[in-house]
């Protein structure tokens, strides 16, 4: 059964997402809790997959890959399976970082990341345009990022 997320689950949540190694005794601390009550609400957010998961935050210029871009995509039906079918192949391309569906005049709205303009132009020649359905795509290079990874407002 989920429970009701508290003001004190929270605050929990958002220590959490500033700081994903503070240990159960530094959440406890700062919450107002005993460690083995801070431990139970810990393990309750992460069975009712309020916490979807634990990572490190990389530096993606630093690691080769510091070219930012949001694709437009538009398919050639907006059909139940033509969906499905782009959906499933664009799950399993490494550089996408993030696809949603929306509304409006195109169909996704794709982040990815590149190294460069030049590999971008390899990704979107070989991979992008060839997932199934693909009709038409226009692409938004970041020049700057101003807001990245921002805690969600708990």
């Amino acid at each position: 059964m989920d429970h009701e997320i508290d003001r004190i689950d929270r605050r929990m949540l958002a220590l959490l997402q500033r700081d994903g190694r503070a240990t159960v005794a530094e959440l406890a601390a700062r919450i107002g809790l005993s460690p083995s009550a801070a431990s139970e609400r810990l393990r309750r957010l992460q069975a009712q997959n309020i916490i979807t998961g634990w990572g490190a935050r990389l530096d993606a210029a630093r690691i080769g890959l510091g070219l930012l871009v949001f694709v437009e995509i538009s398919l050639d039906h907006t059909t139940p399976d033509a969906f499905d079918r782009f959906a499933t192949a664009v799950k399993r391309v490494p550089e996408v970082l993030e696809c949603h569906m929306v509304a409006g005049g195109f169909d996704y709205l794709v982040k990815a990341r590149v190294a460069d303009m030049a590999a971008y132009r390899r990704f979107l020649g070989d991979v992008l345009l060839s997932l199934p359905g693909v009709k038409a795509s226009h692409t938004y290079a970041v020049i700057e990022e101003v807001i990245a990874e921002a805690p969600l407002p708990v």
